[in-house]
């Protein structure tokens, strides 16, 4: 048997909603099952069955191709069950899909970060989604700078008769230099959110406010004559009351009448960000996983992830077993992992499927997508036949990345552009010697059909992205029984 106990500091619902992702799910297919439960005050031992296996870094450099493909089908089984059941695992990753070589037995584990889709069979799952979004920025409405000045501050209703009034006849002879913004205390219907959750990666963030009048929910704008410059825009204050309107996904305002319907702050589009979209709230996004193993759609921070998220992972994960690297991306922050992606999968993709998940991403470098084959074979080469040739054992440090980068530097354009050199070399390289017939282990006729299921594993727009379902069917298994 093996044990697993979670730490006192564990959420009891996170707790219990992970052992009901093993109780309902797991078992079968792959998907670890649970024995049983143990609690003692704080402390709670969760029994499952023991499967011996050995270290992915260990086997990596020595596994056949045949191997390889039975490794992804039996992950792609695994994850096709969880996903049957809502299950998001979102720790997809080598160490978490325990593997017997001898007896060719799989296990995937560690459903301590899962969460569920909207139509989850697991009950716990969908209380523990709506915890975690109470944690949102409506909890602190600080004081927001507005341009060269202008302010926003959050008051009872009671004082928004006096204030406003007072306001209005202290500063009708002169130009305005702050903004008060009326918000009630009651309940989500009245409210209006002021701290709109931060914009990232180019989300548009429209600083005015629209003219209709809403009864619930009513912002008052002070009175003025003269012209007021906010992020260096000049724009007239009519004498009206106005009021907010927010939208769904909470990053942008509804335009102001009498100002253009495409205003936004300074920022956007750009490579910095201006002090409006700093004084806003971090925006709300799920990002659990391991470096390296994260997709796009969770690097930028979209607020809509589904189980697409696990096969970026999978497909990753067969991206260094074609390879032979391990782990293939090694980044210290999100904007540099995106950057490594950009190395892979090319820039202009990259940016082009963020925008159907509706974020705006810049770079300052064209870098053009890799053809897969290329660069698996010749990763693969210089990870084996060269270092074999003169009489060395292949890497297995957790350092020999593919894309190897500083862990304490964040992303600069130098740092991309010698990622990309470093591909390159690899792609240019044609003194890389041939390996023995002996030890090719079917690696010299990988077809194109593995290629053209990593391609798919790796599509930049989750919508698209092939489903485990849908990879079980690819025709690289086709000889395989589901």
């Amino acid at each position: 048997m093996a044990l697993k106990h979670l730490i006192p500091t564990s959420h009891p619902l996170r707790i219990a909603a992970e052992l009901q992702c093993l109780t309902v799910a797991g078992g079968q297919d792959n998907v670890m099952g649970v024995k049983y439960c143990f609690r003692k005050n704080d402390h709670v031992v969760i029994v499952m069955p023991y499967l011996e296996h050995e270290s992915f870094l260990d086997v990596l450099n020595s596994l056949s191709f045949e191997e390889v493909r039975e490794y992804m089908f039996n992950l792609f089984k695994a994850l096709r069950r969880i996903h049957h059941f809502g299950i998001v695992h979102r720790d997809v990753k080598p160490s978490n899909f325990l593997y017997n070589r001898q007896l060719k037995e799989y296990a995937l584990v560690d459903f301590g970060l899962a969460q569920g889709t909207p139509d989850t069979k697991i009950e716990l799952l969908k209380t523990a989604h709506s915890e975690d979004q109470q944690g949102s920025c409506s909890k602190n409405n600080p004081a927001t700078t507005l341009g060269n000045g202008g302010s926003v501050s959050v008051t009872a209703p009671k004082q928004i008769a006096q204030q406003s009034a007072s306001k209005a006849a202290d500063k009708r002879s002169s130009s305005l230099s702050k903004i008060q913004i009326k918000q009630g205390r009651g309940g989500k219907e009245d409210s209006v959110h002021h701290s709109v959750q931060r914009s990232v990666f180019g989300e548009r963030n429209f600083n005015v406010y629209s003219s209709t009048y809403q009864e619930n929910s009513s912002t008052k704008l002070t009175k003025q004559s003269k012209m007021i410059d906010v992020s260096s825009r000049k724009l007239v204050t009519k004498k009206k009351i106005t009021s907010t309107k927010t939208v769904s996904n909470g990053t942008a305002r509804k335009a102001a009448s009498g100002c253009p319907s495409n205003l936004t702050c300074d920022c956007y589009a750009t490579d910095r960000v201006c002090s409006v979209c700093l004084s806003r709230c971090q925006q709300v996004a799920p990002r659990a996983g391991t470096p390296g193993f994260r997709a796009p759609e969770v690097l930028t921070k979209c607020p809509t992830q589904t189980t697409a998220i696990d096969m970026w992972s999978a497909g990753i994960i067969f991206l260094s077993l074609l390879s032979g690297r391990y782990p293939f991306y090694k980044a210290s922050d999100d904007l540099t992992a995106l950057a490594q992606i950009m190395t892979v999968r090319g820039s202009r993709e990259t940016i082009q499927a963020a925008k159907t998940f509706g974020k705006s991403v810049l770079c300052t470098q064209v870098v053009p997508a890799q053809n897969l084959r290329t660069l698996c074979e010749k990763l693969r080469g210089t990870n084996s036949s060269c270092k074999r040739s003169q009489g060395e054992v292949p890497s297995k440090s957790v350092n020999d990345s593919a894309l190897p980068v500083p862990v304490d530097k964040p992303c600069a354009p130098e740092t991309l552009g010698k990622q990309i050199q470093h591909l390159k070399s690899f792609q240019e390289g044609d003194d890389a010697l041939e390996m023995k017939a002996t030890d090719m282990k079917g690696w010299d006729q990988v077809p194109d059909e593995a290629y053209d299921l990593l391609d798919k594993l790796l599509d930049l727009n989750p919508a698209t992205r092939i489903t485990a379902k849908e990879a079980l069917l690819h025709p690289f298994f086709k000889d395989m029984r589901v």
